[in-house]
């Protein structure tokens, strides 16, 4: 299951690196892209159980470090407005590309 890291930019300027055990945080957040404090706690939130619950149909027990991640991200999200603007700075790897045929 490939691991991932999705970096942020908080309303304050601080840059953070939020982890992942699956590529599905993908399905939620899009690179490049601005989401509301709540918003991309939601998001993550949502992106990170499904992650969890990934690693536990594979292995038979939810990730402790995609808890651990989501609870970062809520502990900072508390720290703004709901209003605030977290940015996504990248998200590593990237989903692979589909050649053209």
């Amino acid at each position: 299951m490939p691991e991932m890291t999705v970096t942020v930019r908080w309303p304050d300027g601080r840059v953070a690196d939020c982890y992942s055990p699956s590529l599905v945080m993908h399905d939620h957040l899009t690179p490049g892209s601005t989401y509301r404090v709540d918003e991309f706690a939601r998001r993550s939130a949502t992106a990170l159980a499904e992650a969890s619950e990934r690693v536990r149909a594979k292995y038979g027990f939810a990730c402790t470090a995609s808890a651990a991640s989501l609870e970062r991200i809520q502990a900072t999200a508390a720290r703004f407005a709901a209003a605030d603007l977290v940015e996504v700075l990248d998200m590593q790897p990237p989903l692979p590309t589909q050649e053209s045929s």
